[in-house]
């Protein structure tokens, strides 16, 4: 097991450095980021100063050098905008986008997994019927509509929960509830597909066979095996949360990754955008390497290798 996250942990790192390759190009060609921040009336020598202050008069090679030299030692540079360090720009946002993103989880598997069950172990029935219309729904509904209305009418209208703000539970229930729609459906149906292939195994019938209590079948031998895939859908959607709500954050006002990457591309802030994205691939793999470490928990088969 020890080897096995070794390597993981080797591959984590091999996929960092072409990430910071390709975001690193592409922020070159996303256009020239002082015809935004220099005034009109700016002339060519204000331009090569301002070029020479952020080392982009340097060549293309020689900048990737510096710019993977620094971030190496934590410094993702500054800020072209806001003119401030990169690191902690991202850093304040991005506890924000975690808890948003692990409430949205949380209040996922709490729907979802339920869910699921029942409508396998009721397959055919209403039950079933009623959860695949919920899964239907929530994976056919926009995201950024369904916001809007949530907003509307429970913000606005009747002012049940506020928004704008981080400071309290109630911030999170609308954004959360939101974010979660769509990813209840797709785990909800993963779910419900992986406990009908466990319910009709060989072990679950020979559990059935020596009298154990159908519950214990169902919500322990069962279970455990069906959450192997869906632990696999919840990591990747945790690393996807933390900056790719970028709509939501931005119905929701809420002071996020998400909204700071917008606002970097908007202002074409290519360190805050290199810096942004460097970060959440780092968020993703260790989610990934994080859901490694949990199959080989739950599956022996694994720790063995």
């Amino acid at each position: 097991m020890l080897a096995y996250l070794i390597s993981r942990i080797s591959q984590l790192c091999a996929t960092l450095l072409v990430v910071s390759m390709v975001v690193f190009l592409l922020g070159r060609l996303s256009g020239d980021p002082l015809s935004l921040i220099l005034p009109p009336e700016a002339t060519e020598e204000d331009f090569a100063a301002a070029r020479h202050e952020f080392g982009l008069d340097q060549p293309l090679w020689k900048q990737y050098l510096i710019y993977i030299g620094r971030t190496v030692r934590g410094d993702l540079g500054n800020s072209i905008t806001a003119r401030r360090p990169v690191l902690p720009l991202v850093m304040e946002r991005l506890p924000n986008s975690l808890k948003l993103a692990g409430a949205t989880i949380a209040l996922t598997l709490v729907l979802a997994v339920p869910l699921g069950v029942l409508s396998a172990v009721k397959k055919g029935t209403y039950i079933d019927l009623g959860a695949r219309l919920i899964a239907l729904l929530g994976q056919s509904v926009p995201s950024f509509w369904l916001g809007l209305i949530l907003l509307q009418v429970f913000a606005v209208w009747w002012r049940v929960f506020p928004f704008g703000d981080t400071d309290g539970v109630a911030y999170y229930v609308l954004p959360s509830v939101t974010l979660a729609a769509f990813i209840i459906a797709g785990i909800m149906r993963l779910v419900r597909s992986s406990m009908l292939d466990a319910l009709d195994s060989e072990y679950v019938k020979f559990a059935r066979c020596k009298g154990v209590p159908e519950w214990k079948v169902i919500w322990l031998h069962a279970l455990r095996n069906a959450l192997l895939p869906v632990m696999t859908l919840a990591g990747l959607y945790l690393g996807i949360l933390v900056t790719g709500a970028v709509v939501i954050e931005e119905v929701f006002i809420w002071p996020g990754m998400g909204r700071l990457a917008y606002q970097a591309v908007i202002t074409r802030d290519y360190p805050v955008v290199q810096g942004v994205v460097l970060i959440t691939a780092a968020v993703v793999l260790a989610a990934n390497l994080l859901v490694d470490a949990l199959y080989g928990y739950a599956d022996p088969r694994i720790r063995g290798r």
